[in-house]
């Protein structure tokens, strides 16, 4: 769980909804599903459909990418089903900042991967190794032609974008991860999380580790005192449920190092609380493509938080960047598909913010037992997503690797007064926290 800010506060009061997407599919496209209503409009394509795949037999694809009330459509993904020797590729891209980043990335990144992994010859050979040298140089190269290609720009870009790409093998799932995209694969309708987000905030592993990383550069993490309350209340539970104040402790530490940064480097009092859980007060997620002022720019981003008065000559002159704060460097993951692996699913922040890894599954394993298209279950997953009033871009992938049959399985029941627990602590908290930030502006 992620700690709590302003944003996430907003998405409880937010209903009024405009939907509609502006994704291009490369070469071949399925047909386009529309579904129109007052104010919402739909989109979902299907980019190398069912039948055009010739890359693993029997998968078979489905994929959504919506706009949502987003002003811009910064999401983006492609599917490729030829060029990796035996292998389908598929990736989502989650931009921010604008959408130069995600346009570059949307062809540039599957060529940099095809030729580090030689055609594919290195996904067959199944030497993990030389696999995770050849994806983190594909990301690498990709990060660096992006940076340059930025630069040369005449007008000033700042954007940036995630991307998480699978490879899926006969029985092989290869997995190059940057950002806060997530994988998720279904196993006899148990969910298996295949990824972490890499975010500066929050209570697992990844993240204190990306404070850390970031840190050591020479950056800082700003966090409010709401999020050191939320902390208190939603981290002190270990994953077992059982209150644990050794499991509150390491994050409790980590988040008070970093107010203590922003206090003593002269962060304004305003600056203090309200930005949340974001690098230098400004991204929330800490590996990405671009963003090139945390890159080869960083200098000028001191300076230009010191000209919009975000902090003074003082923090600057204390703050020593060494390192980039936001890196592409991506995590690897090799993962074996025995035959309880029913399907992978692939999506943006827009789904996972909004729903759990086991309602995703239990949802798309519904919709296959109810009509077997897996594009349908996809086109609905994403609309479920706006339903729960996401505000985000919704991007998804759903992989059916063909080993089910869907059609005599008896459909997966969710745990009702386990939701209705959840829902009524879910506004509990959010209740406080209302409270509790309306004290604090008075």
């Amino acid at each position: 769980m992620a700690l709590l800010s302003q944003q996430y506060l907003q998405r409880f009061l937010l209903s009024k909804l405009n939907y509609k997407s502006n994704f291009k599919p490369a070469n071949k496209t399925n047909t386009v599903t529309a579904v129109r209503a007052k104010t919402l409009s739909v989109s979902a394509i299907a980019i190398d459909a069912p039948s055009s795949l010739s890359g693993v037999a029997g998968i078979r694809w489905g994929s959504a990418s919506l706009q949502g009330p987003r002003e811009e459509m910064e999401d983006d993904l492609v599917i490729q089903s030829d060029g990796l020797d035996g292998f389908s590729f598929a990736a989502v891209f989650d931009g921010h900042g604008g959408v130069s980043s995600v346009k570059f990335l949307r062809d540039e990144l599957y060529k940099e991967c095809v030729a580090a992994l030689q055609g594919g010859l290195l996904l067959s050979g199944k030497d993990y190794n030389a696999i995770r040298e050849a994806l983190e140089e594909a990301f690498q190269n990709a990060d660096k032609k992006l940076l340059s290609w930025l630069e040369m720009n005449a007008e000033e870009d700042e954007s940036g974008a995630t991307a998480t790409v699978m490879l899926i093998g006969k029985d092989m799932l290869f997995i190059s991860h940057v950002g806060d995209s997530c994988l998720v694969l279904s196993r006899s309708g148990k969910a298996e999380i295949l990824t972490n987000p890499h975010r500066p905030y929050g209570s697992n592993k990844v993240s204190l580790q990306e404070i850390r990383r970031i840190r050591e550069a020479g950056g800082w993490v700003c966090f409010s005192i709401l999020q050191i309350l939320f902390l208190l209340l939603t981290f002190s539970f270990s994953s077992s449920g059982q209150f644990s104040l050794n499991f509150c402790i390491p994050q409790l530490f980590i988040l008070l190092q970093n107010l203590n940064i922003q206090i003593s480097l002269g962060c304004t009092k305003e600056y203090f609380l309200i930005v949340n859980g974001r690098i230098c007060g400004d991204i929330a997620v800490s590996r990405a493509f671009g963003d090139i002022r945390f890159k080869t720019k960083k200098n000028e981003m001191l300076k230009k938080g010191v000209d919009e008065g975000r902090w003074s000559e003082k923090f600057v002159s204390r703050v020593k960047l060494n390192k980039d704060l936001v890196i592409a460097l991506p995590d690897i993951f090799q993962i074996d598909l025995g035959l309880d692996a029913e399907f992978i699913l692939l999506a943006s922040d827009g789904l996972w913010d909004y729903m759990n890894n086991s309602e995703a599954v239990t949802f798309v394993r519904n919709q296959l037992q109810q009509h077997g298209d897996v594009q349908v279950a996809c086109e609905a997953l994403a609309q479920a997503a706006l339903d729960r009033h996401s505000q985000d871009n919704v991007s998804i992938v759903i992989a059916d690797l063909g080993r089910t049959d869907w059609q005599n399985l008896p459909l997966q029941q969710q745990n009702i007064v386990y939701e209705f627990g959840q829902a009524f602590a879910t506004i509990g908290i959010v209740s406080l926290a209302i409270w509790m930030s309306s004290q604090l502006s008075l």
